[in-house]
């Protein structure tokens, strides 16, 4: 529900239900009998009172530090029941007996103070709450803004990282006359379609992912010789799942990027697996190439840190360890 209906619906609220159990709170009956006039006027003041403190949004001048103009509507309203408690009344003739010939004029005149008191009362705290309601909303929308815009710089910063190391691996192809060069530009194509097509969704299907992963491993394979050894297992109980795509990708390239060598044996173990809306994502390498970048602070793995903030806040685990010649990471996420 938004805002603009949460409005209304407090306002009908009052007009409906909240203002006429007021009014049903005095004899409005005898005075709509004998004093017209005075309870027309008066019912036509309560809602007059609750919809100027409305229309004003006098809490925003409060926050805004319009203390000037507040205190002007404050007056205005106090001067305005004051009049009303001064409403001129027909001449009471008392029976014998009876209280004071004034007595009904005070008893009305506390009676208009009491219900301003109240209807002012409730429409300042209304509007106080619908304030503070609106400014939370407000404060959203620019995180969810700051969020998509961060998001966008980040998902902008992984096409460069993948075409750098995928060009990488065609140039060596190429250089080598591998027989293989013109396979690998057909899967690079495919890969760059899904780089540019997916991308741009906030979340795809499980199987897309792991499809394009499944891609940049077969491309990878194309450039690899005998010494690399790559395992690739999935373990999945829906495919269908959504996820946000490209989180797991900075881990296996990295992988090729460190983990592989021409003419030492090594291998390369990544699996993923989804259970109960539960991803579990592990890519075990060699360390074959000592870099300052395979650290917790290399750009990937930060740029892959920051999207998790954002989009699984306190819902992921990532774990990346180097030690005894492997390069271990471990990311889990709950999806649901």
């Amino acid at each position: 529900m938004n805002s603009n209906k949460i409005t209304l619906s407090i306002d009908l609220f009052l007009c409906c239900i909240f203002l006429p159990l007021i009014i049903a709170l005095v004899p409005v009956e005898k005075w709509i009998v004998k004093y017209p006039s005075f309870a027309i006027t008066l019912i036509c003041f309560l809602y007059g009172v609750y919809f100027f403190i409305r229309y004003m949004n006098m809490p925003q001048m409060i926050l805004q530090k319009k203390y000037f103009k507040f205190i002007c509507c404050i007056v205005a309203l106090v001067f305005v029941a004051f009049l009303m408690s001064k409403f001129p009344y027909p001449k009471y003739i008392a029976p014998i007996g009876d209280r004071h010939p004034n007595f009904h004029e005070h008893l009305r005149a506390q009676t208009v103070w009491f219900m301003f008191l109240v209807v002012s009362g409730y429409s300042l705290s209304i509007s106080l709450l619908l304030e503070l309601f609106r400014q939370i909303l407000v404060k959203k929308e620019f995180e969810a803004q700051k969020k998509q815009a961060e998001l966008a710089l980040y998902k902008a910063q992984i096409n460069p990282h993948f075409f750098f190391n995928t060009m990488n691996t065609l140039y060596g192809l190429v250089i080598s006359k591998s027989d293989k060069a013109e396979s690998a530009f057909i899967k690079f194509t495919d890969l760059v379609k899904y780089s540019y097509s997916q991308i741009k969704a906030d979340r795809i299907a499980l199987r897309d992912e792991l499809d394009y992963i499944m891609n940049y491993i077969e491309l990878q394979r194309l450039r690899l010789n005998n010494h690399t050894t790559v395992n690739y297992h999935t373990v999945i109980d829906d495919d269908s799942m959504l996820v946000h795509p490209m989180l797991m990708i900075t881990f296996v390239e990295n992988a090729f990027k460190y983990g592989t060598s021409s003419n030492r044996d090594c291998a390369i173990d990544i699996s993923v697996t989804l259970k109960d809306g539960i991803l579990a994502f592990q890519c075990i390498n060699d360390i074959m190439t000592h870099k300052d970048e395979r650290n917790n602070n290399s750009i990937g793995l930060k740029n892959t840190r920051s999207r998790l903030d954002l989009i699984y806040p306190g819902k992921y685990n990532l774990s990346v360890r180097g030690e005894n010649g492997k390069y271990n990471v471990q990311l889990e996420i709950r999806l649901i």
